[in-house]
């Protein structure tokens, strides 16, 4: 089969590679679209992995065949399969910190080399126990692309989830790629009032596309006019969805004392500075959220599933569809995002 293989440090080579051989409760899924994550990305241009490695993980196919012991899926069946699940039990599943979990940070799907994901390849092997928990059917009438927004749409909603929205508050969301557009949207279905910030007026067009209406302009001061919106007191959340360690002050400036600021894209380790006595004197909260979980994943299924016939077509966020053998300039684009470029797919299937 023809997979996009990760070689090294801004390498990632189109190569032909043994499609992978499942075993007893495993499932070999026939990849139609898989997403460019932010996450993917990172690791191809920081080598925080090994090579060789084939990522991507914001998955849907079709299954091709199961192994022994297999009955609830069927050769046909048409999926998406999360890369990561925990184990259920230990101290970080209990305490529903999920990401945390050492079975977690296993990858259970793999279309060869060390298991990575795998979704930028034509098969993928489906470890058995993400058979067993993280195999979700897809009904024949949801498009593919729309089934790969899952995973995704399970990470945002989870960080929406933490913060217990409100409907008397304000959102301020700082970032519109596919992924704040995501968490806006979220926000909103809680009865929120919503402002979204971006430096780019194409992606508020995505944007308004979802009923996001209260579009800000990055490239002017942010953080008076999340006070405008709120008799001058402040947004009581701010969402930061991109990178950079300096929006982590802005969003912190932005929000009322007693306010949350989340951080979602803060995937580098680093330093940054801020205020302690926000914190402390302003009763300012500072918090994270990484990754999927499995408490909600029946909650996001129903969400993405029922709601591409309800008017939630996820599928308005991708902008641009690259076939397998153009993934280099796939991962070249989303790596350089534009202001036209949003959610970037790779379509081994189409």
């Amino acid at each position: 089969m023809r997979a996009a293989v990760y070689r090294g440090i801004n390498d990632v080579r189109v190569e032909t590679v043994p499609v992978p051989e499942i075993g007893p409760g495993e499932v070999l899924v026939k990849i139609h679209t898989c997403g460019i994550c932010g996450t993917d990305l990172k690791k191809i241009h920081t080598g925080s992995h090994s090579a060789p490695r084939i990522f991507g993980h914001e998955m849907a196919g079709t299954v091709a065949a199961v192994g022994q012991g297999v009955t609830n899926f069927s050769v046909g069946d048409h999926v998406m399969a999360y890369h990561h699940i925990p184990c259920g039990h230990c101290f970080y599943c209990r305490k529903h910190t999920f990401a945390q979990c050492e079975t977690y940070k296993k990858v259970g799907c793999t279309a060869g080399f060390e298991p990575s994901g795998g979704g930028f390849a034509e098969y993928i092997r489906v470890m058995d126990w993400i058979v067993r928990r993280g195999l979700v059917k897809i009904p024949n009438d949801v498009p593919f692309e729309q089934a790969s927004f899952i995973e995704p749409v399970n990470t945002c909603y989870k960080a929406v989830d933490l913060l217990n929205l409100q409907p008397d508050e304000t959102v301020l969301v700082i970032g519109q790629g596919p992924i704040g557009i995501l968490l806006a949207a979220l926000a909103k279905r809680t009865g929120a009032n919503v402002l979204t910030s971006d430096l780019y007026a194409e992606r508020h067009a995505v944007a308004a596309k979802f009923g996001l209406t209260h579009p800000l302009d990055a490239r002017g001061d942010v953080i008076a006019a999340a006070k405008a919106a709120t008799e001058g007191r402040g947004a009581d959340v701010a969402l930061v969805a991109v990178g950079g360690n300096a929006l982590i002050k802005v969003a912190m400036d932005a929000i009322r004392p007693g306010g949350r600021v989340m951080l979602f894209a803060a995937t580098q380790h680093g330093e940054a500075p801020f205020d302690p006595a926000a914190v402390c004197m302003d009763e300012k909260t500072l918090m994270g959220s990484y990754s999927a979980s499995v408490a909600i994943q029946d909650d996001v299924t129903r969400l993405v599933l029922e709601g591409y016939r309800a008017g939630f077509d996820l599928t308005q966020l991708i902008s641009h569809r690259f076939s397998l053998e153009d993934a280099v300039a796939a991962i070249e684009l989303a790596s350089n995002p534009q202001p036209d470029s949003m959610k970037i797919v790779i379509q081994p299937g189409r």
